[in-house]
């Protein structure tokens, strides 16, 4: 039976990762102490819910999630520090610290620890996320007991709206761009100020003139689109926030 340890310290643990080519360890002390850290961790790097929705919503709450007080979101999963760097730079997940669970230590002192060999996987994480204080665990959403892989409660979503109800999450961002454009650049470097994850499709890589004008009525770059609405090009982003906070004021 899978342990809520609400209430309790975390328990003391030294994970092996990699930094830039190198080990590097990392105690618990390091991670937690003196500060509030969303972890959520799942079954394995590459498994399909874990790349497709897990980590990525993480990755984009992130820089919500800190200006609502969090210092660090952490991703962990019984993987070995080789796996775990290469996840990351094939998610493009800047905005979220991975730490590996090698030996399955940290999971199993959380008792959550859980056999899937039928998998072929051995032993691995259950998937929860939890807020963290000071290296005590104020809150877990652990995903229910039951058959397969449960996404229900350790999203990024559930945790923004624990830490912060009253924060509303930002829209998905969509950027079609083409290297080499000025204009593209202008458009991410205004989102990237503004602390906005964005999703990149570059023309010409599976994205034709043709398909763009399909979506956007436009065939020249960039063309944003926040919350499956059109926004435009540079220009048009710029009176979009320029709007914005024209409103707030």
């Amino acid at each position: 039976m899978l342990r809520n340890s609400e209430g309790q310290r975390v328990p003391q643990v030294t994970f092996r990762t990699r930094s830039d080519g190198r080990w590097a360890d990392v105690t618990t002390d390091q991670l937690f102490k003196g500060r509030t850290v969303a972890l959520f961790a799942l079954p394995g790097a590459y498994t399909p819910t874990c790349s497709g929705s897990h980590l990525p919503r993480y990755n984009e709450l992130a820089p919500t999630l800190k200006r609502a007080g969090v210092d660090e979101v952490v991703c962990l999963a019984v993987n070995d520090a080789f796996v775990m760097s290469e996840w990351q730079q094939a998610q493009d997940a800047p905005n979220v610290t991975f730490i590996p669970d090698g030996n399955g230590e940290f999971s199993d002192k959380m008792g959550m620890l859980v056999d899937k060999s039928d998998l072929g996987f051995g032993r691995r994480s259950w998937r929860y996320s939890m807020l963290v204080r000071d290296g005590v665990i104020e809150k877990m959403f652990i995903e229910p007991e039951k058959e397969g892989d449960p996404f229900e409660v350790s999203d990024a979503d559930t945790m923004l709206r624990y830490v912060a109800p009253n924060l509303e999450a930002p829209e998905p961002v969509l950027v079609f761009a083409k290297a080499g454009c000025p204009h593209c650049a202008r458009a991410k470097a205004l989102l990237e100020s503004k602390g906005i994850v964005y999703e990149e499709v570059a023309l010409g890589q599976g994205l034709t003139s043709q398909a763009l004008r399909a979506v956007s009525g436009k065939a020249t770059t960039p063309q944003v689109f926040i919350g499956g609405k059109l926004i435009g090009g540079a220009d048009e982003l710029e009176r979009h926030f320029a709007q914005g906070d024209r409103k707030a004021a």
